[in-house]
């Protein structure tokens, strides 16, 4: 995996005093392990909307941010945070009415087959909390996932997320599958995942693994965008069943309206999974996540072990997670997802006329890829020209990211309370970047 947009302390040539001493501080503090975006790395003290701000005042467009899902500081999400903080933040052992009106609300979103919530922190936890799951009701201990998925950074999780990079081996009983690439790989989209994924099982099998689950991230967001033809889903889903496994749909990325045609990507597919994980949306930036689930696999599992989480499912995130789902409803936000996303993607297609670098646009809703090329009838991948693009736009205030196996794919996920109007500001920047990119 190539990374392309991440600060070299190397090449520090055009970073401003100030934000090098930052980062000097910073890496005193905190180590080697963390990672800064941009060459010329952002430094933000503000945000509001879809937009974030710098010490001086200006305003950067944020076009990367899902976890801000409706806006950064959203003063209906935080006026709910800082009411509940006053009152009352403890744990699930106590009974509280809270955290129950919030399941009720998150469930009714759900097909009626998944009738039950279980509450973590974060995304790691809810997809760690469905890899127990799945073991437990099945009996297995192999998973399937995508070659570049992303699912979490906790050990187990971590060992199914090989776009984390090199530094992390795969578990001994996970296996990958090429992401459903309908650009490169032509037609023939789910009968080609279908059949990774029955290889995949047959790999498992022969090695004495029993399938426990097939994880993947319902937008293949990490892989670089890949959300059609809707349905492909279906026969990998009916695969992995078909060997006693378990689907989980990890929503993080994708949930919470962001394809803009439902709430959830496994929507597009036509699928009730068997359980789904949800993150960093969910509470606009508060650390709050959790899993659902049909109620006769999480039956098993409640029979054999006792869950807690000091802080899953806390009032105060309760709060917060009812906030958010309050603002999608009553600023239509699936449906701006919707139609701001089509305006989005018929601007980048324009552009794409024009500029052969354009490879590929595609996506669902504010979920969107746009594959950059060296060339477009060998379709060899345009890394330099991903990397001179995403810097390029941060120079003009404009932040983005990049993914896919070559980074050669713009990963563009604003937040859902972006505009038409703030799609024409990121075209015009994005047109002025285009001329000067670099060939491959």
């Amino acid at each position: 995996m190539t990374m392309i947009n991440a600060y070299d302390s190397r090449a520090i040539n055009g970073v401003a005093e100030r934000e090098r001493a930052l980062i000097a501080r910073r890496e005193r503090l905190l180590g080697p392990a963390y990672r800064l975006f941009y060459a010329n790395p952002v430094h933000l003290v503000r945000g509001e909307g879809v937009w974030l701000y710098d010490p001086d005042g200006n305003p950067y467009l944020d076009v990367y941010n899902n976890v801000a899902s409706v806006g950064h500081c959203h003063p209906h999400v935080v006026a709910a945070l800082a009411r509940q903080a006053s009152v009352l933040n403890t744990h699930t052992r106590y009974l509280g009415e809270g955290i129950l009106d919030y399941a009720e609300k998150l469930l009714g979103y759900f097909p009626p087959e998944l009738s039950h919530v279980m509450f973590t922190c974060t995304g790691s936890e809810a997809n760690d909390l469905a890899y127990r799951v799945a073991r437990s009701y099945t009996g297995g201990t192999g998973f399937i996932v995508t070659r570049l998925a992303y699912h979490g950074v906790t050990v187990a999780i971590s060992e199914m997320s090989p776009s984390l990079g090199n530094g992390i081996t795969l578990g001994e009983n996970v296996r990958t599958v090429p992401a459903p690439d309908g650009y490169r790989g032509g037609p023939g989209v789910a009968e080609r995942f279908a059949a990774d994924v029955r290889a995949a099982i047959a790999e498992m099998q022969a090695a004495g693994i029993t399938p426990a689950a097939l994880l993947v991230d319902t937008a293949f967001t990490s892989d670089g965008v890949f959300t059609d033809p809707a349905g492909f889903l279906a026969p990998a889903v009916e695969a992995i069943r078909e060997a006693g496994g378990l689907f989980i749909a990890d929503e993080v990325q994708p949930g919470f309206g962001r394809t803009g045609d439902a709430m959830w990507g496994f929507s597009r597919h036509g699928l009730v999974p068997d359980m789904v994980t949800m993150g960093k949306p969910m509470g606009n930036g508060h650390p709050i996540a959790g899993m659902v689930a049909r109620p006769e696999i999480l039956a098993r599992f409640g029979e054999r072990t006792r869950y807690f989480n000091t802080f899953g499912g806390n009032p105060v995130s309760c709060a917060v997670g009812q906030a958010v789902l309050e603002v999608i409803e009553s600023e239509g936000l699936v449906e701006n997802a919707r139609t701001t996303g089509a305006y989005l993607m018929d601007g980048i297609r324009r552009l794409a006329g024009r500029f052969e670098v354009i490879g590929d646009v595609r996506g669902a809703g504010l979920m969107v890829g746009v594959e950059l090329v060296a060339d477009r009838a060998s379709k060899a991948p345009g890394t330099a020209a991903a990397a001179a693009l995403v810097n390029g736009l941060r120079e003009r205030r404009v932040l983005i990211s990049a993914s896919g196996p070559h980074a050669n794919v713009l990963k563009i996920r604003p937040p859902l309370v972006f505009r038409p109007e703030h799609a024409d500001h990121f075209l015009a920047a994005m047109e002025a970047v285009l001329p000067s990119l670099p060939r491959g």
